[in-house]
């Protein structure tokens, strides 16, 4: 596995190293060892699938607030999305900056985002599925989120966005004293 860290410190796009043989390929998508040798955290509890019917849907930006403040690892397994993470801890470098990458099921890559990240994606093709392995269990009490077109942020979306839920609509303007309630 190859790790290469992202502009938001602590936050890693991770790529396989594929085993080639007339059959395909073989390689790892996760190892305990490797994990911890990188200084990660590599306690996985929940895995889940977010699978979206629709091009330009978009979920996020989400986080967990502590005690169930969550590592999440995340790939997409069909179709591609524009994924995108948000640095929210006060005492990082990069806080309240965000990175963007584009995850497909050709490349399978992932993405690590440590505790203190929100994260979000935009679906760039219909039937897009993405697989999460998170390092808390889903507390919906301690979930938070911020808007998609929060203009505190001002992501650059790729496409119109077509489809998002009335929760992630909902969510407060950003303010920093709230980050952590």
């Amino acid at each position: 596995m190859k790790f290469f860290e992202t502009n938001l410190k602590g936050s890693y796009i991770i790529e396989p190293e594929p085993s080639l043989d007339e059959r395909g390929f073989f390689a790892r998508s996760w190892d305990v060892n490797e994990f911890k040798k990188m200084g990660l955290n590599s306690q996985i509890v929940q895995t889940s699938i977010s699978f979206n019917k629709f091009k330009g849907t978009v979920r996020g930006m989400h986080y967990q607030i502590k005690p169930y403040a969550e590592t999440k690892l995340v790939r997409c397994t069909r179709g591609s999305v524009f994924e995108v993470l948000l640095d929210l801890r006060p005492k990082s470098k990069t806080f309240l900056e965000w990175t963007s990458v584009k995850l497909t099921s050709d490349s399978y890559k992932m993405i690590y985002a440590p505790e203190g990240f929100a994260l979000g994606f935009q679906t760039l093709e219909n039937n897009a599925e993405l697989i999460y392995q998170m390092s808390q269990f889903y507390s919906p009490e301690f979930q938070r989120g911020i808007k998609w077109n929060d203009t505190y942020f001002n992501i650059k979306w790729p496409l119109k966005m077509t489809v998002i839920s009335n929760r992630d609509t909902t969510f407060p303007d950003f303010k920093i004293d709230r980050i952590h309630e």
